[in-house]
């Protein structure tokens, strides 16, 4: 028997993704709706989260933060099976994983960080990327249920906390790069240039897809002194950004604060240096 906890976009997915595969399910949400609508494709719903977990081997979460994680577990723990098996898919705080898998395991059950890169449909199909640190022998023991639940499993080895801190990389990046091109499609509408034409653009030139690895060695090695594009020209482009912008009465979102940082590091003598050096560590 298993358990699913928090049945918004997600989880309702994976609950269904493992009804399709012949797997008795108990479901449990905040807003209880969501739960008892996954009644029609075969699963059984409950309004109190310890009832939902009673008789479950394994319970899945897939909540909202750390806070939400620590409240639900708390109230279900009254409910537990002896020995039972949590398995969490919230994207929390490396801190909170590593403290929830040392507190669960004090009382005796199995806590397992999970987080994934997939949307509703990756859950639904089974495809995508989960993250998975920590124990390595009940990691091994957990693979093939869960590498049935997404396209590919990426193991990040011993440390617990691990797989948490590389999915806060992973979202941060994706974060980035969209208002990133939130800004690249306000300068192209700036300048009457379509959505087609940008699109026949990157079709031909990705960076994203050819330079990340290589930029992230190159800012992580920290030498910026044979440049390729110096951070003076850099800057100046980034003015012109702004200005078409502007020009055509729009606003950009990521570049003035980009300019800022830039300038920042023109004033300290930086300007014939590598333009990667606004993204060194700090």
């Amino acid at each position: 028997m298993i358990a699913y906890l928090g049945t918004g976009l997600l989880g309702a997915n994976f609950v269904k993704a493992m009804l399709k595969r012949g797997l008795e399910v108990q479901v449990w949400n905040r807003t209880p709706e969501k739960s008892f609508a996954l009644e029609t494709f075969g699963a059984k719903a409950f309004e109190d989260v310890a009832e939902a977990v009673k008789g479950a081997s394994v319970i899945h979460l897939t909540l909202k933060d750390d806070a939400s994680v620590d409240e639900v577990l708390a109230k279900a723990g009254a409910g537990f099976s002896p020995g039972a098996m949590i398995i969490d898919h919230t994207t929390t705080s490396a801190a909170g994983a590593v403290q929830r898998t040392k507190a669960w395991q004090e009382k005796g059950f199995r806590y397992q960080h999970a987080p994934v890169f997939m949307g509703p449909q990756n859950a639904l199909d089974a495809t995508g990327v989960m993250l998975v640190s920590g124990d390595q022998e009940l990691i091994a023991s957990l693979e093939p249920e869960l590498s049935r639940m997404t396209g590919r499993v990426l193991n990040f080895g011993p440390v617990a906390g691990k797989a948490a801190a590389m999915k806060l990389i992973g979202n941060l990046f994706l974060i980035t790069f969209t208002t990133g091109l939130a800004d690249a499609l306000t300068l192209a509408g700036s300048q009457d240039i379509s959505l087609e034409e940008m699109l026949a653009l990157f079709e031909v030139w990705n960076p994203a897809a050819s330079s990340v690895p290589a930029r992230l060695k190159k800012m992580d090695a920290g030498d910026f002194s044979h440049p390729s594009w110096e951070l003076n020209m850099a800057r100046k482009d980034t003015q012109l950004f702004m200005n078409a912008a502007k020009d055509a009465g729009k606003n950009l979102f990521v570049i003035p604060a980009i300019a800022e940082r830039m300038d920042t590091f023109i004033a300290e003598g930086h300007g014939h240096a590598d333009w990667t050096i606004i993204g060194q560590k700090q």
